[in-house]
């Protein structure tokens, strides 16, 4: 659970750090932008952070996929009747 709500904290970061570089693009026009150059680089810095993150809680299995499409990570669970003409075909 702790997992989860540092991911959530990292996006909500990257979200921040985004509206505030536009913030400080608009604002200093005509500047060098160094704010907003600083804002890119925490946002890269948060962004990497959190895609470590979620790397790291696959693989210990402390986040896991349950999409219907992930046959291979859940054998045990099919909710759709088998194709007419497959062998798993009941009506043959």
């Amino acid at each position: 659970m702790l997992l989860k709500v540092i991911i959530v904290l990292l996006f909500i970061g990257v979200v921040v750090s985004l509206s505030s570089a536009l913030v400080f693009l608009m604002k200093d026009v005509g500047n060098p932008r160094k704010r907003t150059m600083y804002a890119l680089a925490v946002r890269v810095s948060l962004a990497t952070a959190l895609i470590a993150t979620i790397l790291y809680g696959f693989y210990t299995g402390q986040l896991s996929s349950k999409a219907p499409w992930d046959k291979k990570l859940h054998p045990g669970t099919t909710t759709s009747a088998p194709l007419p003409g497959t062998p798993d075909d009941p009506i043959r």
